[in-house]
């Protein structure tokens, strides 16, 4: 192995017009120590927070910051406090906040965070599950508290999920008609409505129309759970409306403005936030857990219960493609998950 290795990066947060923007360069090759993996990168999955990143900010780097969040590759070496895995292990993970991303030929990963990758599925398509399958199984499970081992109990119930056809709505609707629920999900073009349909919705609504009178044509007053997907602000009002009493939402994105949570009240609804770095960015105990989610995924994704959301393949991992890649996200407007591979 040679001491050097690709990379591509940033040192300012500027649009893709800019050349600058995301740009190829080279750098030493980190060394594993403690509980870190070296992990040669096979695929790189790009999601909103790539972006969010690159654009986000007023920071000028020394060194080029290095995004990606989303990986499958194979374990080189391991620090001295590794347990979990060993050497020529292939692996797939979403890393951690703080650290240099995966959109690197090298990448050290605490093992705490990491999956062995599952059998029989091609790299690309295993590279675009780890972030997606983490948030959704951590919003459903941990945070809405849905008990996955008890499909029948779970029958009566029904979850609205906003957004279904992005990369974590892609991979919520299928754990939670998995888990047993009525999933209804929502989408606003044909094709994705037929997507989210492809992966485990029983029903869709427009999320560009009047959601909560969609939801009662459809024959519903309210809904158990409701896993936000997009636009908080947009949509918060409409959420406090379609929420059942005692009922819990949870939302991934982020507020720009006030949420007013005493719409709640009357309801003794509960409201939570899913980010799936919480436990890495403060270094929790509870950062072994991801490693036990990453298995269970694995173990569905062997088994054929849980597909890929892998949707669009690019070969290289460079900054032309990465570039690329940022633009089809920009759109606001891609379904399931982009991928690139070596």
């Amino acid at each position: 192995m040679t001491s050097t290795m690709k990379a591509v990066g940033f040192k300012q947060h500027l649009s893709l017009e800019n050349s600058e923007s995301l740009f190829d360069f080279e750098m030493p090759i980190p060394k594993a120590s403690g509980h870190d993996l070296l992990v040669k990168i096979e695929a790189v999955a790009v999601n909103p927070i790539d972006v969010s990143v690159r654009l986000n900010g007023s920071e000028t780097y020394t060194d080029p910051k290095i995004l990606g969040w989303d990986a499958c590759g194979t374990v080189v070496a391991t620090g001295d406090q590794v347990t979990l895995f060993k050497e020529h292990d292939l692996v797939f993970y979403a890393g951690d906040f703080k650290r240099a991303g995966s959109n690197a030929e090298y990448q050290l990963v605490d093992e705490r965070l990491v999956g062995h990758a599952p059998r029989g599925m091609d790299i690309p398509e295993i590279a675009a599950m780890a972030l997606t399958s983490l948030t959704a199984w951590e919003a459903l499970v941990e945070k809405l508290e849905i008990d996955f081992d008890q499909p029948l109990l779970n029958k009566k119930k029904t979850i609205l999920i906003i957004n279904g056809a992005g990369g974590v709505g892609s991979v919520a609707t299928q754990l939670a008609h998995l888990a047993g629920l009525h999933v209804i999900a929502t989408a606003s073009r044909p094709e994705t409505s037929a997507w989210t349909k492809k992966h485990g919705t029983d029903q869709t609504i427009n999320h560009r129309q009047n959601m909560s009178e969609q939801l009662y044509g459809l024959g519903y007053q309210d809904v158990d759970y409701i896993l936000g997907l997009s636009d908080i602000d947009g949509h918060w009002e409409e959420m406090a409306t379609m929420i059942k009493p005692g009922g819990r939402i949870v939302s991934i994105t982020q507020n720009k403005h006030p949420l007013d949570l005493g719409l709640l009240k009357s309801k003794s609804a509960e409201f939570m936030w899913e980010w799936v770095y919480t436990k890495s960015f403060y270094q929790l105990p509870e950062m072994i857990t991801q490693h036990a989610s990453l298995e269970k995924i694995a173990a569905l994704l062997e088994q054929g219960r849980l597909k890929s959301t892998a949707n669009q393949i690019i070969e290289g991992i460079n900054a032309e493609n990465l570039k690329a890649a940022h633009a089809m996200i920009e759109t606001n407007s891609s379904i399931g998950k982009i991928v690139l591979c070596r």
